[in-house]
């Protein structure tokens, strides 16, 4: 009789058992678990870079019924620079990346194709360039550096800025020192110009400005604005001397633990996004540089191409063998 009650009881719990985990629903109909991912950026929450990944996280989140939920940790606040978060992803210890490719040159050598100056005519060239077959391989490169990137964003033509005079030709830039990121090419096309050029981490150069410990810097206007570094340099050159793309890359580690149908759904958003991000940009160029001009800034618009071109060439000359010719030649035929 004990052994019945035994085997009674022990079924009965089975059922029990059963019945309160009945009305539970696996998470996104698939029984996959909920994910929390890190993005980190080194810009503010108004930069296109952090207006991108809002949009990318609400996509993401719609498209998993809210299985995959990202958080956006803007402002470097997980690093220091651009190169220390690049490092954090390898390692797998920040799962996704927004920024410019320039410190990607590091990690992936042949990024810095798309650091060579004047490389880019125009918007419509680089959308035809970077969402071609020349950007896909580029991004599939950084594979052996333990990132995988999504798609490519936008940054923007750099622009140089400083508070001591105003810059036209490249001889009036001769002695300025400048922050330039920590990248070979950037370096060697402003010492051809004859600019003091100094690396520097993003997080340390407003207060360098400041200071005057440096007399200017270089950038997209939507980070000259979104920074308010009016507030710290009197003039503004357009010389759009480089194009600066962006890139959203997530963890090699990371990529390779989601299920293939996760991986689609994040490529699928962070392209549709790229769109998007880009167009921000773009749209409010004009507006920002009215913008920055209102409050304090002498704008150079003048600019002659041709003559900064001329004197960054060494550089161009330096760098292109490495690259190679035919490489460099193919992206500046797209039409």
């Amino acid at each position: 009789m004990k052994r019945i009650a035994l085997i009674l009881l022990s079924l009965s719990m089975v059922v029990f058992l059963a019945g309160c985990g009945g009305g539970e629903k696996p998470a996104a109909g698939k029984g996959e678990a909920k994910m929390e991912l890190k993005l980190a950026s080194m810009t503010p929450t108004s930069h296109t870079y952090n207006q991108g990944a809002a949009k990318f996280v609400e996509l993401v989140k719609q498209r998993s019924n809210g299985r995959i939920d990202i958080k956006i940790y803007p402002e470097g606040q997980l690093g220091k620079g651009e190169r220390e978060l690049l490092e954090a992803i390898q390692q797998g210890t920040i799962d996704a990346y927004v920024g410019s490719t320039a410190p990607l040159s590091g990690f992936s050598p042949s990024m810095g194709i798309l650091d060579l100056p004047f490389l880019f005519r125009d918007y419509a060239h680089v959308d035809k360039v970077l969402d071609g077959p020349v950007g896909r391989q580029l991004m599939d490169e950084i594979e052996k550096a333990g990132m995988k990137g999504l798609a490519f964003w936008e940054n923007g033509f750099r622009n140089l800025t400083n508070s001591k005079r105003a810059v036209k030709a490249p001889a009036d830039a001769k002695g300025l020192k400048i922050r330039t990121q920590e990248n070979k090419i950037h370096l060697a096309a402003w010492k051809a110009v004859g600019v003091n050029p100094v690396p520097m981490a993003w997080g340390e150069v407003y207060g360098a400005l400041q200071q005057k410990a440096i007399d200017g810097q270089e950038n997209p206007i939507a980070v000259i604005h979104s920074v308010k570094l009016n507030e710290v340099q009197k003039y503004l050159t357009l010389s759009q001397h480089v194009y600066s793309p962006a890139m959203i890359i997530i963890s090699l580690k990371k990529w390779q633990s989601f299920s293939k149908e996760d991986q689609d759904l994040l490529m699928k958003a962070a392209l549709e996004t790229a769109a998007y991000q880009r167009k921000l940009g773009r749209d409010n160029e004009e507006k920002q540089i009215a913008e920055l001009a209102a409050k304090g800034m002498s704008v150079t618009k003048d600019v002659d191409k041709t003559a900064w071109l001329k004197a960054m060439k060494p550089a161009l000359e330096e760098f292109i063998p490495q690259f190679g010719k035919d490489r460099v030649d193919a992206i500046q035929a797209v039409k």
